[in-house]
């Protein structure tokens, strides 16, 4: 569980990132879930874009995604969600709070 300052300064480091997973017109698929938590592991903070055509609203796809990767949601706003998970693998994109 993340602290509200932990949030707050993940939100921060997010908002230069640009999505690195779509989610499309077949929702969350095993596909999906496998890319992110590939991504995940490789950088720890990530963005997604819902499209208008996924029949997942922008929070069920945060809720699912969290709870199957073992994830936390940081940020829900429009159609863009940001998860953090921490990775054993100490690289370049490893965030310290």
């Amino acid at each position: 569980m993340i602290t509200t300052k932990q949030r707050s300064s993940l939100r921060a480091l997010a908002h230069t990132l640009t999505p690195v997973v779509i989610i499309g017109k077949d929702g969350v698929t095993q596909e999906v879930v496998k890319t992110t938590e590939d991504v995940l592991e490789a950088r720890e903070l990530i963005k997604i874009k819902v499209l208008n055509t996924s029949p997942l609203t922008t929070r069920e796809v945060s809720s699912l995604l969290c709870q199957t990767l073992k994830a936390e949601g940081v940020q829900c706003i429009g159609n863009i969600v940001v998860i953090y998970r921490y990775s054993h693998k100490k690289g370049i994109n490893h965030i310290e709070f």
